[in-house]
């Protein structure tokens, strides 16, 4: 089996999580990762019948596993305003682990790559923000509920969370870090509400206001 990338060996790998195969840069392969005709790993996609099987039967979306009565949900600052995401929920110690590791999410200046091979090819449902946050949020519920979106795409409304944690770079993020990826990605909100018309918009001026509330003070 391939070692542990260097710079994430320091952090212990749930247990749930032990039996992922490694990939060649030496980092975890997540359950919901997709493979090639050729048995290759589409680390930058996400496979589309696993994401129906992971909200249809409760399936952890990094490990795989059945998930608990608390769902944790790795979510950037835009779905902490609007508390919607197109990724299922994991068990806690998964997302958190994620947050620390995944390299897209460890470095503010890592763009997604839009090039997956052919059989990677499947958009998440929902309107995607195309940016990296800088700013992750491990966001503990014990309930949510799936609805579909205008394209017949599987999204899910977080219920009211009973335990949040804030990540920039690995660690542990700053009031000042997430309050730059909120102010920096709220105007995107904004914008796609205005199409929507007046109402939109004061319901999501209302939603941000409630988003700044559970920003940790220090």
């Amino acid at each position: 089996m391939t070692d542990l990338n260097a710079s994430i060996r320091d952090i212990p790998i749930p247990e749930r999580m032990r039996g992922l195969p490694i990939s060649s840069q030496g980092y975890p392969i997540p359950w919901f990762v997709p493979y090639t005709r050729d048995g290759a790993p589409v680390p930058q996609a996400a496979c589309p019948i696993k994401r129906l099987r992971a909200g249809r039967i409760g399936l952890c979306w990094c490990c795989g596993g059945s998930l608990g009565v608390h769902k944790a949900f790795a979510i950037g600052p835009m779905c902490m305003v609007n508390r919607v995401t197109s990724e299922p929920a994991n068990h806690r110690e998964c997302a958190q682990f994620a947050v620390r590791v995944c390299p897209f999410l460890r470095n503010p200046r890592m763009q997604r790559n839009p090039t997956v091979p052919e059989d990677g090819k499947a958009l998440p449902p929902g309107l995607m923000i195309e940016r990296n946050p800088g700013v992750v949020l491990v966001w503990i519920t014990r309930h949510y509920h799936a609805f579909r979106d205008h394209d017949g795409g599987i999204l899910y409304s977080l219920g009211a969370p009973e335990s949040l944690s804030f990540f920039a770079e690995g660690r542990r993020a700053t009031r000042a870090e997430i309050m730059e990826s909120i102010e920096s990605g709220i105007p995107i909100l904004r914008e796609m509400a205005e199409h929507d018309g007046k109402d939109a918009l004061t319901q999501l001026e209302k939603q941000y206001a409630q988003a700044l509330r559970l920003v940790p003070q220090d």
